[in-house]
């Protein structure tokens, strides 16, 4: 014992005395001499790098600096975050090369598309760092390294920027870095504690890890559906760069993880010559890490299958995405199972990786372009040889959500096409305005393959993330793979936003039906004026024109708008929200006429959102921005710390997103009940359902799967046995009843659904009861286990039961999964707005 206190104290001391003489020096090679004209980070920030933690107004501060100091760089904004904050970009190569930079670029692009010589082609490295913000070591880090390429002078330092353009993201998520470096600073004593235990290690709910609505950036690649997506697509594509690295953190008792990662677990559509070049370039980090006694290792724990993560999108871009993972502090210091791990300790990990990163590039240069340049070669190869020659996709009578996915297309520079006429393929109808067409023979076939392809076989059944996404299945958008190009009508080489419009003006009433994406938000915005309206519950026909389950009708007469201020009103509804609003000059129709008592009215929402300590913020999160962002309602975010204290009598609707644990109390629970009694609509989703049952608030019969043993499973292996058991995200279909108010909106009797639980829950015994239900063949894309999927057959992913005056409403499944399953959105407003109709 005594001798473990010493060792303990001998290493503190060793500690302290590093903290004390921290300065540049410990990250920099010291066989190079620097410019002293440049500024180092401690001129411009006020503290040595990893002294404290950086906040991203001072990081931007210092590459803003450099750039203006160093005829290296040159530096842009290409946006701003949610909170506002400049999402920059340095550009970093020879003082010659800047001169001549888009020249090389346009050179560079044209590799891709002809048979250019490489020779001589500068080799292009897109350096990114903290898309998690709580995993600060690589920002961190960005400020040695960006000092390095400025200040460093030599022939060497000066031969390899001539042959490479540096595209250097400091930090992909400014909003989260801000918010860790603002938590881990305000804890640090001055007598720094590597205790494990301390406050500073164990951020507040939601943490630093996700941008400012909760997401996790490091999922949205492919997706491109936030800020700082768009911009580092965008970026991405303007230069498709050779080499993508992208700096992480994981847990404190690891030591550094490069890839190639697991062998078993890379997506068909990448190259096998992708990962022999990944694990040639990991050649050099090994040698690099050797150097300076950093312990790592390669080929476990991650994988390359999903396209939406940085260091696996290049892969099916002709590029080579790399995943560096250090194992982080957390803070400032913290003990671990590899002695004290000290901040500084972690960035200089991350510098040596960034170090290694351009000598591999520099190194392989010509191998590395080689590779580019065959690897479009081949996919134009295999798109004239594919038996599909395009893809349509659309929705007769959703233009919104088609739009948006056609959006996702333009932003990956997709080629794509009007469709030329009104066509009906496979039973499906595509109207011309509602519908594009894909034309596969073109550059970015291996992505479009990415995007629309659906996979239900696996070479493993582990996943790091989803194992699906296909995009029009998260669009719940028809679309069909033709053998034609007759179809094709004139390419979008712009996409222009949608408009609605307003047919005639009323004395009796308006109506629009409810299957666009945004009528959701015109509803709001019509109660939101004070405004009356109606939805109709079942279809009916005036005018020569049909209408469907959910039809919105407001009435001109008894209104706070006069007629000639309402017709106004409805066309600005329209213009905004992409509808076909039509004015109706009598309520006697084929069905239920508008005076009908079908005809529900439609109170205005006030919507509670629990977030906080015990609930998934991800899903909160999602849930957030769909009411801020999309459909500009208000939402209340409610905290689990001061939820007993909320007076819930304000609110219509209250929204629990899968939690854990003891997120609510007694006294909280017993608050929810009562407000439910008293006509209140609950909304829940995934996990909350034990929440739900074991709480009395609703009777649930889940589905149990046989027991799951394990037979001739080796000891070492019995991870790999229990993992093959997790839904990580796959995609399967279900039936609906249209007639039931949930789903009011959707034309299809089917629908696709994301899961990434193993929740199951019986059927009721009265069909009316299970409006939404999976088929008996619900696979449609990604992995499930063959136990998991035989207890899913027939299973019900909602369910909705009266208590007291009010509506409890449950989703097995994540209906806002990453802000990209738009198909799935109006089940959330249907069970707002339609909740009470139940």
């Amino acid at each position: 014992m005594k001798k473990r206190f010493f060792l303990l104290a001998f290493l503190m001391l060793q500690f302290i005395q590093a903290q004390e003489k921290l300065d540049l020096n410990y990250y920099l090679p010291q066989n190079v001499t620097y410019n002293p004209n440049i500024p180092k980070p401690i001129d411009i920030i006020g503290h040595e790098v990893g002294e404290w933690h950086v906040s991203h107004d001072k990081l931007q501060f210092y590459m803003k600096a450099l750039a203006k100091a160093s005829d290296r760089i040159s530096i842009e904004n290409r946006g701003e975050t949610y909170e506002g904050r400049p999402i920059l970009l340095l550009t970093i190569t020879s003082a010659k090369n800047q001169t001549n930079i888009e020249s090389i670029r346009q050179t560079h692009i044209a590799n891709t598309s002809t048979n250019v010589d490489t020779s001589n082609q500068p080799i292009v490295v897109y350096q990114g760092f903290s898309i998690h913000g709580n995993e600060p070591s690589g920002a961190n880090a960005g400020l040695a390294y960006a000092y390095y390429l400025a200040a460093a002078q030599g022939a060497e330092i000066e031969k390899m920027l001539n042959n490479m353009v540096i595209l250097m993201d400091p930090a992909f998520n400014p909003d989260g870095i801000q918010r860790f470096a603002h938590w881990a600073n305000s804890n640090k004593s001055k007598n720094l504690n590597p205790d494990g235990n301390d406050r500073e290690y164990h951020e507040t709910w939601p943490n630093g890890r996700t941008n400012h609505y909760w997401f996790d950036m490091n999922r949205d690649w492919l997706p491109v559906q936030l800020p700082e997506s768009k911009a580092r697509i965008n970026t991405f594509h303007k230069w498709l760069p050779n080499i993508l690295t992208d700096h992480h953190e994981m847990g404190t008792n690891s030591t550094f993880f490069f890839q190639p990662g697991e062998p078993t677990r890379v997506h068909p559509l990448t190259p096998s010559i992708n990962q022999e070049l990944t694990a040639e370039i990991g050649t050099y980090h090994a040698k690099a890490f050797d150097k300076i006694g950093s312990l790592y290792y390669s080929e476990e724990n991650y994988d390359d299958y999903y396209y939406g993560k940085g260091s696996t999108f290049p892969d099916v871009n002709g590029s080579i995405g790399i995943l560096f993972e250090q194992g982080s502090s957390r803070g400032h210091v913290q003990e671990s199972e590899n002695g004290i791990l000290t901040f500084p300790f972690t960035i200089r990990n991350q510098f040596t990786a960034a170090l290694s990163t351009i000598e591999a590039a520099y190194n392989m240069r010509s191998k590395i372009l080689n590779y580019q340049q065959q690897f479009y070669k081949n996919a134009k190869s295999n798109a004239a040889k594919s038996k599909t020659k395009a893809i349509i996709f659309g929705d007769s009578k959703d233009a919104s959500k088609t739009w948006h996915l056609a959006e996702i297309l333009s932003r990956h520079k997709i080629k794509f096409n009007q469709l030329k006429n009104d066509v009906s393929l496979n039973g499906k109808k595509y109207k011309k305005g509602a519908s594009y067409v894909v034309p596969m023979n073109q550059k970015n076939y291996q992505l479009i393959n990415a995007m629309f392809e659906k996979r239900t076989t696996f070479t493993d059944s582990l996943f790091y993330d989803i194992s699906a996404w296909t995009f029009p299945l998260a669009f719940n958008l028809d679309y069909t793979e033709t053998t034609s190009l007759s179809n094709l009508g004139e390419e979008v080489k712009v996409l222009k936003p949608l408009t609605g419009s307003l047919t005639g003006s009323s004395n009796y009433a308006y109506l629009f039906e409810w299957n666009e994406y945004y009528s959701p938000r015109a509803l709001n915005t019509i109660l939101e004026a004070g405004l009356r309206a109606k939805v109709g519950k079942e279809p009916f026909t005036v005018e020569g024109k049909s209408y469907d389950y959910g039809t919105i009708m407001v009435p001109v007469q008894n209104q706070r708008l006069n007629k000639a201020e309402l017709q106004q009103f409805m066309l600005q509804i329209a213009e905004e929200n992409n509808l076909k609003v039509t004015a109706v000059g009598t309520g006697l129709t084929k069905g239920i006429d508008l005076g009908s008592n079908e005809f529900d009215p439609i109170k205005k929402q006030q919507v509670g959102l629990l977030v906080g300590n015990g609930v998934t913020y991800a899903d909160a999160g999602e849930i957030w921005h769909l009411f801020d962002q999309r459909y500009n309602m208000k939402i209340t975010k409610l905290d689990t710390d001061y939820f007993s204290r909320v007076d819930l009598s304000r609110y219509t609707a209250l929204i629990v997103p899968s939690i854990y644990g003891n997120a609510l109390d007694k006294n909280s629970v017993a608050k929810i009940k009562d407000w439910v009694k008293a006509g209140g609509t609950l909304i829940a989703y995934r996990n909350a359902a034990y929440w739900l049952n074991s709480n009395e608030i609703m009777k649930i019969n889940f589905k149990k799967d046989s027991a799951i043993v394990a037979k001739n499973i080796p000891f070492d292996k019995r991870r790999d046995f229990r993992g093959a058991q997790v839904t990580g995200g796959a995609i399967f279909e279900a039936k609906l009843d249209r007639s039931h108010p949930i789903n009011y909106g959707y034309k299809n009797d089917k629908l696709p659904l994301f899961r990434n639980t193993n929740i199951y829950i019986t059927p009721d015994k009265n069909s009316y009861n299970n409006p939404i239900q999976y088929t008996s063949n619900p696979l449609l894309s990604g992995y499930i286990s063959e136990e998991n999927l035989a207890v899913l057959k027939k299973s019900v992913p909602f369910k909705t039961q009266g208590y007291g005056k009010g509506q409890v409403i449950l989703f097995t499944d994540n209906t806002n999964f990453r802000a990209f399953w738009f198909g799935t959105n109006k089940l959330l407003m249907n069970a707002i707005y339609f909740g009470k109709i139940m």
